[in-house]
């Protein structure tokens, strides 16, 4: 396992290599201890490279959990949209589309996004798909 390092330009994303596109990688942790800039390496007996990342704080859209408040917020939102879908589409799942409207926010996704994605992922997966008006 490598010592713990940062990228001296504050954002690692290369290979674990000394130099990264001319900037170096410096030993010890970032500095000021932000999440997503304090790494790891390392690499297993069948050759494959590993790379760990601190995170103290996860940004927005990437994991996490959500209070029972957001969480409702979220599901009446999803009902909301939902309906436009449903007033068109044939027999369905609504937990299908809620699941996938729901995924798609919580990646950041704009609310018109999630929606075009919970279609999208209706007609390629569940082979439900509704017709233009």
């Amino acid at each position: 396992m490598s010592e713990v390092f940062h990228d001296a330009g504050g954002i690692y994303a290369g290979t674990d290599e000394p130099y990264l596109f001319g900037r170096l990688r410096v030993r010890g942790p970032d500095p000021e201890h932000r999440s997503y800039r304090s790494f790891v390496s390392f690499s297993d007996p069948d050759g494959n490279g590993w790379l760990l990342q601190e995170i103290k704080e996860r940004l927005q859209g990437r994991g996490g959990t959500i209070d029972v408040a957001g969480l409702a917020q979220l599901l009446h939102e999803t009902a909301e949209h939902h309906g436009s879908f449903e007033a068109v589409a044939p027999p369905h799942d609504w937990w299908d589309w809620y699941a996938s409207y729901m995924d798609a926010r919580e990646r950041g996704r704009t609310p018109e996004g999630a929606s075009a994605a919970a279609g999208r992922y209706m007609a390629e997966v569940k082979h439900i798909s509704v017709s233009p008006a």
